[in-house]
């Protein structure tokens, strides 16, 4: 292969692609194309600094870009004649077929490189992962390079540019639209036939999952996410080899065709390209059930951790690892990737674990000996809906194992869509391997975390998934409230003390003050539990009452404000006050959920400093990237102990709301909260949560209450929500794809306690959120001045209705000074003063409709003006975006036409020039 020979096709090709106007206009409509895809509205919903939108749409740009670059190739070659000629140069068709696919390609990556535009709008917009941009535009060049050489291929079948656009677009669909390919033939095959042969059903839809294997789409997800996997560039290099060859045919063609064994020929060739693309797709999976791949992420996502390769290297001989896991064999589209990720970990760890962790995968069917061994080891089936040809079905999904060393047993029941899989595997592993678990203690309060039968509705209540998500750690035990504490814990829970009767406070008190970690949720005004668990709320009846009817129960110790508790932690924690933030980190979400749901992020865009909501020097909580609380408290240092702040809110768009404020007797219903509530910002940032250690020598001695104790060791954290069973099911769920830390932090919490860290650095592995900061910095301020406008509209309003108020007053007393002085009796004075009262409250009735529907149509007006003025951030970043990606291109193109129109003009006589 001589490389001169491909030299000299490769520049003349790419020379009369770049001579006329019209390859640049092809560029400039792929970049500003890409443009439009990259910064749909769909990304400033989503706020995250990524190119996800493109990713998801580029396959269906490549079906027009490909084509567009490819379609004259060889068709005006043949077009013109020139094919002859090239043909019969000192050239072997190979040198040739490559010189032109080199030129091609470097046409696609020439405008591959303009649209780096879009990563310098990302730039410009946030903080994106260099790395994992990195890896998106190499997957974005390999899918491109196969798929040319399925565009050439469609102009080498034609003498039309047309034509062969046309046919290039049909072409590359098929790799594309692979993956669909099943589900449409199923979908065409009539109902009988389908239940007439055995098993076809099955096959065409496992067919189906596995299409991701096969498709362009499919393969370029792994790059997207960060995985420049092997088999993905297999895929990608076959497919690519595939279509030369399939041209390097039709080229050689004309050596054979018209011939008398023209015929054989064609079957011979058909053959092999049949034989050559089993092979390549056979090749494709075998190679991608290697697992091997490259990480490019950031923070290294898709290998496996330190601590992980540590844990395993150290398996003690005399206590060898078995791990079990049963996973379904066909599973639904949203469950494929973390059937992949788990197969992936458990082969890597039975590769590195040797001989002392053995590894069984077991691949499921339902109704099969498989799924009956599973449900007898805790392995518990997910009913997930799906939709496939129009028909809802729901499926049993198997995706648990079972870990096991010596006496000690580990059941992970399922994995779903949140949940770290190398975390679970991990954390299980050292569970079983160490001699002795660590203790936890529940305390079983009003809330019943530990679960247990409920006096009050008379039905049995399960325990809390934080205690069945401690069990796969720790040994949990349940701690009494009417007697001493046990002494062999290692970490006590305790959720809502502000519940204790006095005599209850006291055991706690003394287990507190023995400066053992307690770790402590407590809540101004519980969200998921209603107002009737607030510490202001009467204790209930251990018995329930008549006809539905609630009776008081005991009087809580320190009338449920838990004083006596804050003052021998050293803190101060108000329980008539809740927080809230009018800043939403999610567009999507900001009007729909109340201010009282406070997000807390890694970064504060509201703060000069750019200061984290959560510490980042401190282990807890460092690598956390978002939690959300419900009308959390606030808690203050009252200076004896060394506090450290673990979750603060933002600063310029928080205040302090009232008991009082934020709820409203109800008939019938009792206290419920109050939909808007006034609110007034205060320009604070909140501590929700502390971490509170005794100062050496500190301490209360007798007489000083206010001391926090000698050696106290807690965490306080003023939101119950946290831990209930719903944050639980959102973090494992990702509801909406939000990904949520919540859990992340109270295990963190739990584990900083009990002196065991091994496991907090691997639970926060995972993709950074990255957000559009500029746009959150932006849009700040108008949600700010949207809460200053509307809480001067509610304050005038209270004010004209208190003039209007007074204004009756006074007229009442007129009135009734007025008949006072006549010689009237006193039964007349009454009616007549019972019937101006009516008249004049009839009135200031009328005025308070009035006024309220003022003040409802300015705050409408002054939201719909905020929200006009967020688009308008978000359409000007969007022009920015769009008009910025072309420029390039256009710019290079102006000066290659210029020093063209230069070098036409040299070889001119000047006595010829206008």
């Amino acid at each position: 292969m001589r490389f001169h020979v491909i030299s000299a096709v490769f520049n003349r090709n790419v020379a009369s692609y770049f001579s006329g106007v019209l390859g640049y206009l092809f560029i400039i409509v792929f970049v500003v194309a890409g443009a439009f895809l990259a910064f749909n509205e769909q990304f400033f919903t989503d706020n995250l600094c990524t190119l996800d939108q493109l990713s998801t749409h580029f396959p269906l740009l490549l079906l027009f870009i490909v084509p567009a670059i490819t379609m004259t190739t060889w068709a005006d070659e043949r077009k013109v004649g020139t094919d002859e000629l090239l043909f019969t140069l000192p050239a072997t068709d190979v040198e040739i077929l490559i010189g032109k696919y080199l030129a091609v390609l470097a046409v696609y990556t020439v405008a591959l490189g303009f649209s780096l535009s879009h990563a310098v709008v990302l730039q410009w917009l946030g903080s994106p992962d260099p790395w994992l941009l990195l890896s998106t535009y190499f997957g974005y060049w390999f899918a491109g390079a196969a798929l040319l050489a399925a565009g050439m291929f469609a102009s080498v079948l034609t003498n039309s540019a047309t034509v062969a656009f046309v046919l290039g677009s049909v072409i590359c669909a098929i790799p594309v639209f692979i993956e669909q390919v099943p589900g449409l033939f199923r979908g065409l095959l009539p109902g009988f036939l389908v239940n007439l042969i055995p098993g076809l059903d099955s096959s065409l839809s496992g067919l189906a999952r596995q299409g991701d294997l096969f498709s362009v789409g499919g393969r370029l997800g792994e790059f997207t996410r960060g995985e420049i996997s092997l088999g993905g560039i297999f895929y990608f290099v076959g497919l690519t080899l595939f279509f030369l060859y399939l041209n390097a045919v039709m080229i050689a063609r004309r050596h054979w065709a018209g011939g008398k064994n023209a015929a054989s020929m064609t079957g011979q060739f058909a053959l092999r390209t049949v034989c050559l693309g089993i092979a390549i797709l056979c090749g494709a999976y075998v190679v991608s059930s290697t697992g091997f791949s490259f990480d490019s992420t950031a923070e290294g996502l898709h290998t496996l951790s330190s601590t992980t390769t540590e844990l395993l290297k150290t398996v003690p001989d005399e206590k060898p690892v078995t791990i079990q896991a049963f996973v379904s064999r066909e599973v639904p589209a949203e469950y494929v990737r973390i059937r992949k990720e788990l197969v992936d970990r458990l082969n890597a760890f039975d590769r590195i674990g040797g001989k002392n962790v053995q590894v069984r995968i077991v691949d499921v069917e339902p109704y099969s000996p498989a799924a009956e061994e599973a449900d007898g080891l805790g392995i518990e089936p997910q009913q997930v809906q799906t939709e496939e040809d129009g028909r809802v079905s729901v499926t049993d999904v198997y995706s648990g194992l079972v870990i096991s060393s010596g006496f000690d047993t580990v059941t992970v029941p399922s994995f779903s869509p949140g949940t770290p899989i190398e975390y679970e595997l991990t954390r299980s592993l050292g569970t079983v391997t160490q001699s002795q678990r660590r203790k936890v203690g529940i305390l079983n309060t009003d809330v019943q975390p530990i679960g247990g039968f409920d006096m009050q509705s008379f039905q049995s209540r399960p325990e809390w998934q934080l205690v069945q998500e401690l069990r796969k750690q720790y040994d949990v035990e349940q701690v009494g409230l009417d007697s001493a504490y046990p002494d062999n814990l290692d970490v006590l829970i305790a959720i809502l003390p502000s519940s204790l009767t006095p005599p209850q406070m006291e055991h706690l008190l003394d287990y507190v003050g023995s400066g053992k970690p307690v770790l402590i949720f407590d809540d101004p005004a519980p969200y998921f539990t209603g107002p009737g668990m607030a510490p202001l709320s009467p204790k209930p009846s251990q018995g329930g009452g008549m006809m539905g009817m609630q009776q008081p129960g005991e009087p809580k110790a320190d009338g449920g404000r838990a004083t006596s508790l804050t003052e021998l932690l050293g803190i101060r924690w108000n329980v008539e006050q809740s927080l809230f933030d009018q800043s939403n980190p999610h567009p999507r979400f900001r009007d729909l959920w109340p201010s009282e749901f406070v997000f807390l992020t890694q970064e504060d865009p509201s703060s000069t400093e750019r200061e984290s909501c959560l510490d980042q020097e401190n282990v807890i909580t460092s690598g956390l990237q978002e939690l959300v609380t419900f009308y959390p408290g606030e808690i203050k240092s009252l200076g004896d102990v060394d506090f450290t702040p673990l979750l603060t809110t933002r600063q310029r768009s928080t205040g302090v709301s009232l008991w009082e404020e934020i709820t409203q007797e109800m008939p019938f219903f009792g206290r419920q909260y109050r939909p808007n509530p006034r609110y007034k910002l205060d320009d604070k940032r909140h501590v929700i949560a502390a971490l509170i250690e005794g100062k050496d020598g500190g301490g209360s001695t007798e007489g000083e209450a206010s001391s926090g104790a000698k050696g106290v060791k807690a965490i306080f954290v003023a939101d119950m929500d946290m831990v209930h069973d719903i944050m639980f099911r959102l973090w494992r769920e990702q509801f909406m794809d939000l990904k949520i830390d919540n859990v992340l932090f109270v295990l963190n919490c739990v584990d900083y306690l009990a002196g065991d860290e091994r496991y907090i650095d691997l639970r926060k592995r995972r993709a950074e959120h990255r957000s559009l900061t500029r746009i959150e910095r932006q849009t700040s301020q108008f949600d700010r001045r949207r809460s200053e406008e509307v809480r001067k509209a509610e304050e005038a309003a209270e004010k004209t209705l208190d003039e209007a108020k007074a204004r009756l007053e006074a007229k009442i007393a007129e009135l009734t000074k007025e008949l006072e002085q006549g010689n009237v009796d006193a039964g007349t004075m009454q009616v007549r003063i019972t019937t101006a009262t009516e008249a004049e409250n009839r009135k200031l009735a009328q005025q308070e409709k009035e006024i309220t529907r003022e003040k409802n149509e300015q705050i409408r007006n002054v939201r719909m003006e905020t929200q006009q003025e967020v688009r308008a951030i978000e359409n000007n970043a969007w022009k920015i975006a769009v008009g910025l990606s072309p420029l390039p291109a256009i710019i290079l193109g102006m000066i290659v036409l210029f020093l063209k129109l230069m070098n036409e003009r040299q070889g001119i006589a000047s006595d010829r020039l206008r």
